[in-house]
């Protein structure tokens, strides 16, 4: 009997295959990631009973043959917290080890992007997070701009994001990406690159897989950590350099109509970095973005190491 098709190969857009470093982690061991290999009946594929960070990495401006890891602290110490989501427990020091160990054997020499991951690997069918089996897999890929440097268009999606009593968002639990998943290619599809998703009480919560950030008055406001928001370390990175910066920072709430008048608006996230957007739906934003151009500067001033103020958050292999 023959496998019905739904999808033919032209319904499938053509993307690059990414480039996967060539070791990987899994099950307590480094192994080439072609070897790397899961049952089809693994519980997180079917119930998204997993939690994951992602961290990026790059070479030293100064020597190339030194290898920099942004926040690798601050990403280890989430990925443990998210972990006791799932009932299980892994100290940030065993991550941070692990991920360094990583990065030592596959030596990469490109722009990188880490994606640690703890699933529940049993195979048992009960959606349950007790009497399972968890585990940590750990895969590497090159990474370079996720989107347009020159700025996204963004819709409002129609679709609403997860409220925390119903879903761990303060953890990157991978359940909650569906949402994502469903906004972002409904953006796509309509025509923009970004989708920003408004929560159950019709504020703006975040982007896809992004926080959000918007300027007015000279002022820097972003959704407060009570607006069902993943808890971003390049956000808090973000609010860092704007208040050293002798910026004024509000966490507060943030109306949807806020963001057609806002003078400037962007996105930020490990992926992202810092994305402007250059409009909302039919409203565009001025072109001018002094204060988001400054943050995007200062940022990847940090993450290259030629800010001295900031060579605590990164982690030299």
């Amino acid at each position: 009997m023959k496998t019905a098709v739904i999808q033919t190969e032209a319904d499938v857009e053509k993307v690059p295959s990414p480039s996967f470093l060539p070791q990987a982690y899994l099950r307590g061991q480094f192994l080439p990631f072609n070897e790397a290999h899961i049952s089809i009946a693994t519980h997180a594929l079917h119930y998204g009973t997993a939690v994951f960070g992602g961290i990026r990495g790059l070479q030293a401006p100064t020597n190339p043959n030194r290898t920099l890891l942004f926040r690798l602290d601050a990403h280890c110490q989430r990925l443990s917290n998210s972990a006791r989501y799932l009932g299980y427990s892994i100290t940030p020091e065993a991550l941070r080890a692990v991920l360094i160990e990583f990065v030592r054997l596959n030596q990469p020499s490109f722009p990188f992007y880490l994606r640690p991951l703890i699933y529940t690997s049993g195979l048992g069918i009960a959606p349950r997070l007790h009497q399972v089996e968890k585990d940590l897999l750990i895969y590497g890929l090159a990474m370079g701009d996720f989107l347009p440097k020159t700025g996204a268009r963004c819709r409002i999606s129609s679709w609403c994001r997860q409220e925390d009593r119903s879903l761990p968002l303060r953890g990157k639990a991978s359940a909650t990406y569906i949402a994502s998943a469903l906004a972002k290619t409904e953006a796509v599809a309509s025509g923009f690159d970004e989708a920003i998703l408004m929560n159950s009480q019709g504020k703006v919560s975040e982007a896809s897989a992004m926080n959000l950030f918007i300027v007015r008055k000279g002022q820097l406001i972003t959704p407060s950590v009570d607006q069902d928001i993943l808890e971003g370390i390049t956000r808090d990175s973000i609010i860092t350099l704007a208040r050293d910066s002798g910026l004024s920072v509000i966490e507060r709430p943030v109306d949807k109509s806020e963001l057609f008048i806002a003078d400037e608006i962007f996105l930020c996230g490990t992926a992202a970095q810092l994305t402007p957007i250059v409009s909302v739906e039919n409203y565009s934003l001025p072109e001018d973005r002094p204060i988001t151009t400054m943050l995007s500067t200062g940022l990847q001033a940090a993450m290259e190491g030629r800010d001295p103020r900031y060579y605590n958050w990164l982690t030299e292999i």
